[in-house]
């Protein structure tokens, strides 16, 4: 792995699993830390600052769940990618999990391989925030340093994959983008997600705007237009 050494902060109440973890990722070339709870998670993500979060959801104390919604409140975290950890593959818990700001699922039993290509392709799609160029149009700025987005002068903040979904669709305005199109540049090929979650993140980014500068092409996608 080239560049700086990226860190990363696995927590789950199961020692055996945060050994097999830790092993496979620190021969990946990653500095690995290790949280035994969802409380102690917290603890060292604001110690450590991590460029990554692996979440158990099913920890004693504060689920993993309840530990990405409070991360995602601090602005420190906003940027940060979280991957959850899971027993549970329904549709519902997944969209839960997501729309609380997760990045990724992996469901256990868990593949070490399978986990660390997971993490290696998140960080591959992790934009460059020193060439990244704020977008204005009209009355909006949306800034991809701060993640921020001003609608007359008014900041309004938005999760991580509210903010990528906005300024992929602002990136090209008037241009329809299809729902495959999304999935593959927001979530990736490897992340399974249906389109209900487009539609979450898209009723979301309306409702914390304020305005419908969204539009739906039925049975097509979605376009920018102020």
């Amino acid at each position: 792995m080239e560049g700086i050494i990226k860190k990363v902060l696995i927590a789950d109440d199961e020692p055996d699993i945060l050994e097999i973890i830790s092993y496979n990722l620190q021969n990946e070339g990653y500095t690995v830390f290790t949280a035994k709870d969802g409380k102690d998670a917290i603890t060292q993500a604001q110690k450590i600052n991590p460029d990554l979060i692996i979440l158990d959801v099913m920890m004693p104390g504060k689920t993993g769940v309840e530990v990405c919604a409070f991360l995602r409140s601090q602005p420190a975290f906003k940027q940060t990618l979280i991957i959850f950890l899971t027993a549970m593959s329904d549709e519902a818990s997944q969209i839960k999990g997501l729309e609380t700001g997760a990045d990724d699922y992996v469901n256990k039993p868990i593949s070490p391989k399978v986990l660390v290509s997971r993490v290696n392709a998140l960080f591959r799609r992790v934009p460059n925030k020193e060439t990244g160029k704020s977008i204005t149009i009209g009355n909006i700025v949306i800034d991809p340093i701060t993640y921020l987005v001003k609608i007359n002068d008014h900041e309004v903040v938005l999760a991580k994959k509210e903010f990528e979904l906005i300024y992929l669709l602002a990136s090209r305005p008037g241009r329809v983008f299809l729902r495959n199109e999304i999935l593959s540049q927001i979530w990736g090929n490897e992340v399974i997600v249906g389109d209900r979650t487009i539609d979450v993140h898209i009723r979301k980014v309306r409702q914390k705007l304020g305005t419908d500068c969204i539009t739906t092409v039925k049975g097509v996608g979605y376009k920018f237009e102020v």
